[in-house]
């Protein structure tokens, strides 16, 4: 039987609400409600729900690339609506975690891989934004440690017009499988 673990990937304030830093705007904002009952789902039956999120330091590199965004303690690095106050309910529960990363791959840096493996988790539920960046990063990442990946269709956005091309090169190169 699979051992199933949801990743809920940079839903911050500065990803989703329109006075963001680097924001995914409406796209975004229209799957909360989706990962919030997905996240519901995954709490009810005792699987794990991770919170992968973008962690940065004020003088980051990453920002010679991108505006600056999700800075350590800013109101901008806050999960966004619905699903902060979903954490805030849950968090202190053993099954859902938060995994601030450096870096697009939501494995690099971290201890997810720790975490997944220590629960004998063999399958990975991918949501939250970017599809075409962090996602998509993601999805390899877990591919490449031997995971199983679900990519939510309803489940993902992004700021770019590459949504369903990355959905589509999740599928053909780490065979991920593409639901709702």
């Amino acid at each position: 039987m699979a051992k199933e673990a949801l990743l809920v990937i940079d839903m911050s304030n500065d990803f989703v609400d329109d006075k963001g830093g680097l924001t995914a705007g409406k796209p975004a904002q229209g799957i909360v409600p989706y990962i919030t009952d997905l996240a519901e789902q995954f709490h009810r039956n005792g699987d794990l729900v991770i919170f992968c999120m973008d962690a940065h330091e004020k003088n980051d590199p990453h920002f010679q690339l991108w505006p600056p965004h999700n800075v350590k303690g800013s109101w901008g690095a806050q999960l966004y609506g619905k699903l902060g106050e979903w954490y805030e309910a849950y968090n202190e529960e053993a099954n859902v975690i938060f995994v601030p990363k450096p870096e697009y791959d939501a494995f690099i840096g971290t201890n997810l891989d720790q975490i997944l493996k220590a629960r004998h988790i063999d399958t990975v539920h991918l949501t939250g934004v970017c599809t075409d960046i962090c996602d998509f990063l993601t999805a390899y990442g877990a591919y490449s440690r031997g995971y199983r990946t679900i990519a939510h269709n309803r489940g993902m956005a992004t700021f770019t017009g590459h949504h369903e091309i990355f959905l589509n090169q999740m599928k053909a190169i780490f065979k991920t499988e593409i639901v709702g």
